[in-house]
């Protein structure tokens, strides 16, 4: 390839990641301090190289890169990340910076299933790693991989998962047939920052994610109210069948929740292997029905979170990139499809009175709180109420023969007089008119 073949490195205090040239299609993606700047060197766009640009060398056998002179940098590329020393290029730095991580945290609950841990340590093993100096930086002991009931932090895990990338140069972690070289997820957030909604955003993530392998191919549907993304392997991941769509769907979630600043409530999550006995730990791991044995493996949440705007900017986007594994555990409070959850709520019990001080202490919000974000989302909680109760009451009006006063008790009015009341000014027939034009017609539109 033209310019620079290194793999990547952290030399005067920049982390620098170059890329292959065929991921790029005919361009070298560069990642700078894995939170910094990255840059195409398309040479058609009229860049010459970055050897003239920043004075950077390769010299001898393999990658090494030497910088001519630290004051030919730029003031462009002077970034000084927290970002530890990867192997794979010999530097001229003096001393490597240490990898940014929190301190521990032991009193934190131990969810993560050792076989995470198995996973990675089996990694290291086929790269020919000693996975037993990144174990002890991340306090877990030796004899306890092997234990299948043990579990760690995530502290724990995150420590661990940050030592092996670098370690291994590479942030899949051995699933895939190549590595995926450290800074390969950074850019594929990068990529999708400018997008308009997360819909869009989420697109590119899935069409560029195919780009860095093809062991595995993403995809994002919206299928009528809810959108999927679908994992579909394309060449067995053998020892990671389980580790790996995990970690992916995990990474996808965490960044999308993140675009957003928003929980995103899953609908149902589903994986393409058999239930593992360590399955109690999906339920923190994806909140919400999970399926096993499925035909693949995917995410599924309502669709019109792709509709929201990305909330984020270049300056987040690399402040989050100094520390980005705590996304795959974060759980946002603010979820910015409220009316979903209020909806759900609603629709569990209409005989209940659903008072805004029982909705939001339900909520984990204050009344105030709840209407303010209702309000922000274009909706009411009356109005909501009203939508819930009406559709429950067409529903029961079109199948089935109960007397008008059981559907009204049923859609959560306390007297058929002012359920039929508000059922005219819904529809403008009253609820006998409407069941008879509904059973006369076979379907009646309403506005």
């Amino acid at each position: 390839t033209r310019g620079l073949t290194a793999t990547g490195s952290n030399f005067l205090g920049l982390g620098v990641q170059v890329f292959d040239q065929h991921a790029h299609g005919g361009s070298i993606g560069l990642e700078v301090g894995r939170a910094g700047v990255e840059l195409g060197l398309q040479y058609r766009h009229g860049v010459v190289s970055l050897q003239e640009e920043c004075g950077w060398t390769r010299q001898g056998v393999g990658s090494r890169i030497r910088l001519k002179a630290a004051f030919d940098m730029p003031a462009w590329l002077q970034i000084t990340p927290g970002l530890g020393h990867t192997p794979g290029v010999t530097a001229c730095a003096d001393t490597p910076l240490p990898p940014t991580l929190p301190p521990a945290t032991p009193t934190a609950p131990a969810a993560t299933p050792m076989a995470f841990v198995r996973a990675i340590v089996q990694a290291c093993a086929q790269a020919g790693v000693n996975a037993a100096p990144l174990l002890q930086q991340a306090q877990i002991a030796p004899q306890e991989v092997e234990n299948p009931a043990a579990r760690v932090t995530a502290w724990q895990f995150e420590r661990l998962s940050g030592l092996a990338m670098q370690a291994l140069d590479d942030e899949a972690l051995g699933w895939f047939s190549r590595r995926l070289p450290w800074g390969s997820y950074g850019l594929l957030a990068r990529a999708s920052i400018s997008s308009p909604t997360l819909g869009v955003a989420l697109k590119r993530w899935c069409r560029h994610h195919g780009l860095l392998t093809q062991d595995i191919a993403l995809t994002l549907q919206a299928e009528g109210a809810s959108a999927t993304v679908r994992l579909q392997v394309h060449r067995p991941l053998g020892a990671f069948a389980e580790f790996c769509p995990v970690s992916v769907l995990r990474n996808i979630h965490g960044l999308a929740c993140w675009f957003i600043d928003s929980r995103i409530a899953l609908q149902e999550s589903f994986f393409a292997f058999a239930r593992p006995t360590h399955h109690d730990a999906y339920a923190v791991l994806f909140p919400g029905p999970v399926q096993f044995g499925a035909a693949c493996s995917g995410l599924r949440f309502d669709a019109r979170y792709l509709q929201l705007p990305l909330q984020r900017d270049e300056a987040a986007l690399r402040q989050m990139l100094q520390r980005a594994l705590p996304l795959t555990v974060l759980q946002y409070r603010r979820d910015r499809l409220l009316v979903q959850r209020v909806r759900t709520l609603l629709t569990a019990d209409l005989a209940a009175a659903h008072s805004a001080d029982a909705l939001a202490l339900r909520l984990h919000l204050s009344p105030r709180t709840l209407h303010r974000q209702l309000k922000e989302e274009g909706a009411s909680l009356q109005g909501l109420k009203d939508e819930v109760r009406r559709e429950r009451a067409m529903d029961l009006l079109r199948r089935t023969e109960r007397p008008i006063k059981q559907v009204a008790h049923e859609a959560g009015f306390g007297n058929d007089k002012s359920f039929i009341r508000a059922f005219r000014g819904w529809t403008g027939l009253s609820p006998a008119e409407f069941r008879r034009q509904s059973r006369a017609s076979g379907k009646l539109s309403i506005q």
